[in-house]
């Protein structure tokens, strides 16, 4: 129903009246409340400190390793990556150099650690031994194997050392990740990480693969370490220099192959330098390249850092260059003058430096 064009007489009247009210308080305005004076600007704050990375050292198993790792998480060290478990007699996983995994020794290391509120990450593989999924060829017997070296440690976390030729084998790096998506499934929360070779401009093709693999067979990797160290004779430039480098080419590339975003990028990776002389003539990493990659770090926000090895982390003395094995170097220049011991030694660093300097260089 539409309303009639018309006023009656009640409508006109009380227009009249809201238009003289309307006058009057046109007439009558109050003064405006006088403008609050502007509060002074904010100084600027300064951005927060980002944390260090976490620092998880490589540590032999060697029964006379001589590093004290209860002592290590006692100040700090949370998280030990103890090495290597190979194949033994086939499917039957050892300690490199054929120490069995009832060794009572090691178990008193790893217990002392855990009660001083550490724990340990079993690296499987490495530079010299033989990595499991290289000679087990029936998948579920090489799930076992890995289970057992887990079950025998209450281990949370597993490292896979992956050098070598061992690096190129595309089939046991499928056997690998269908293995290891096998054990996934029946070891809740277990921590599984891939320590890759690299080089300045990033992780090398073969690397990549291991990654590939992983993510084909459904592997959740909580980090991809890559090995900052050894590049070739033509890399005698700065070591520290070259670990930036590495890390940043590794990180773009994790980024693409696991689809991550460039944080989740940043905080899956690691970062291992050798430190001290390493086994290429000429390069050298040292307390000011390991203290610039934790500044590095930290800015990124890399998950860990690490070294080769813990073992390494201290002066040789005359005796140790004596009768500690070292190995092999290749070909390249001269090493730095400043080198204490110019042949990489599997018991010192071969630098100037004080016993646990690049520890407590690399934690920030």
């Amino acid at each position: 129903m539409r309303a009639s064009p018309r006023m009656s007489g009640i409508a006109v009247a009380g227009a009249v009246v809201c238009a003289t009210i309307a006058v009057w308080a046109g007439h009558h305005k109050q003064s405006p409340e006088p403008h609050a004076a502007p509060s002074p600007p904010q100084a600027s704050q300064p951005p927060a400190a980002r944390s260090p990375a976490e620092f998880v050292p490589y540590v032999n198993a060697w029964s006379d390793s001589g590093y004290d790792m209860a002592a290590a998480a006692a100040r700090g060290v949370k998280e030990f990556t103890l090495g290597f478990v190979v194949a033994g007699d086939g499917c039957v996983p050892v300690w490199d150099g054929g120490t069995s995994l009832d060794d009572e020794a090691l178990d008193a290391r790893v217990e002392g650690a855990r009660r001083a509120g550490g724990d340990v990450r079993i690296s499987f593989g490495g530079a010299e031994g033989t990595e499991l999924a290289t000679v087990c060829t029936d998948v579920p017997e090489l799930a076992s194997a890995y289970a057992e070296v887990i079950e025998r440690y209450q281990a949370h976390r597993i490292d896979f050392d992956l050098e070598g030729e061992g690096l190129a084998d595309t089939e046991a790096a499928a056997r690998r990740a269908q293995a290891l998506a096998l054990i996934q499934r029946t070891h809740e929360g277990l921590n599984i990480s891939f320590t890759l070779p690299a080089m300045p401009d990033g992780l090398t093709a073969e690397s990549v693969a291991q990654l590939e693999a992983a993510k084909q067979e459904g592997v959740i990797l909580s980090t991809v370490n890559i090995m900052a160290m050894n590049y070739s004779g033509d890399h005698t430039g700065d070591m520290g220099d070259y670990a930036v480098q590495a890390a940043t080419a590794a990180q773009a590339r994790i980024r693409e192959v696991l689809g991550m975003s460039d944080a989740a990028a940043w905080k899956v990776l690691a970062v291992t330098p050798m430190i001290g002389v390493n086994d290429v003539t000429g390069e050298t990493f040292t307390l000011e390249d390991a203290s610039g990659l934790a500044r590095f770090a930290a800015d990124k926000g890399i998950g860990r850092l690490s070294m080769w090895s813990a073992e390494r982390d201290q002066p040789c003395t005359p005796e140790m260059t004596r009768s500690a094995t070292p190995t092999a170097p290749t070909a390249g220049d001269a090493g730095p003058e400043t080198a204490e011991n110019v042949v990489p030694n599997t018991r010192c660093s071969g630098v100037i430096q004080r016993p646990g300097a690049f520890e407590a260089a690399l934690r920030g």
